[in-house]
C-alpha cells in the first residue's frame, strides 16, 4: 500500500509573485505571467476569481443577449473584460456597454473607464462586499454613468436587477429601481429584458 503523503512531498507547481511594497499596477495585471483567468486589480491587490456558479454564468448570458438586442451602432456589449479605472484599479465587470470606437481589435485586453457607459456585476457569494460596495464606489468615482447590480433573489432563484445612475455632482450612484420579472430601462439606451427567460438557459 502507499505511504503517508506529507506537505513536503507535494510539489508546488505555481510560484506566486511577491507583491511589491506599494502594490500592483494595471501594467502588472496585464503582464504578470500565469495569472488565473479573470484576475482583477483592486487597490493594488490582485483578486482571484472562484469557480463560476451556474446562476452567474446564465445571468451573464441572459444580459449580454438582451443588451445586444436593439443595440445602437455607437455601442458594443462586452463580457468579463478589464476596465482600467486608474493605475491601481482594473476590475472586471461581468458585463459592460462600451463606446464602439473603443474597440480596437481582437487582441485588446481591456477598456478605459471613460469609454464605459454601463458596468454590471452579478453578485457571487465570494465577492458580495466587492460587488455591492467596493466596485460600485470605484465605478462611480471613475465617472461610469450607469451601474446594475444583479442578485439571486427572485421567484425560483431568478435574478433581481438593481439599477443605478450616476449623480455627476456627488460622483455617487442613485438607486433608480429594482426589476424582478422584466428589466426595462432607457439608459444607456432603450433596453427590455425578460428576466424569467433565465429558466430556459
Amino acid at each position: 500500500m502507499g505511504g503517508t503523503m506529507t506537505a513536503e512531498s507535494v510539489p508546488h507547481r505555481v510560484q506566486w509573485p511577491v507583491p511589491p511594497q506599494d502594490g500592483y499596477t494595471v501594467d502588472d495585471l496585464f503582464t504578470l505571467p500565469d495569472l488565473p483567468p479573470h484576475t482583477e486589480l483592486v487597490d493594488g491587490s490582485l483578486v482571484f476569481a472562484s469557480p463560476q456558479r451556474a446562476f452567474h454564468a446564465d445571468v451573464i448570458d441572459l444580459l449580454v443577449t438582451g443588451l445586444r438586442g436593439g443595440l445602437p451602432a455607437a455601442f458594443k456589449v462586452s463580457r468579463e473584460m478589464t476596465v482600467v479605472l486608474d493605475d491601481r484599479n482594473g476590475p472586471e465587470p461581468d458585463v459592460s456597454v462600451i463606446r464602439a470606437g473603443a474597440v480596437t481589435g481582437p487582441d485588446e485586453t481591456g477598456y478605459r473607464a471613460e469609454d464605459v457607459l454601463l458596468a454590471v456585476e452579478v453578485v457571487s457569494p465570494d465577492s458580495e462586499s466587492r460587488d455591492r460596495t467596493t466596485k460600485p464606489q470605484k465605478y462611480a468615482a471613475a465617472g461610469i454613468p450607469n451601474f446594475w447590480r444583479v442578485e439571486q433573489g427572485g421567484t425560483g432563484g431568478r435574478p433581481v436587477v438593481h439599477v443605478y445612475e450616476l449623480d455627476p455632482l456627488t460622483k455617487a450612484y442613485v438607486h433608480m429601481g429594482m426589476h424582478r420579472d422584466r428589466l426595462k430601462v432607457d439608459e444607456p439606451y432603450d433596453v427590455s429584458i425578460d428576466l424569467t427567460a433565465v429558466d430556459e438557459l
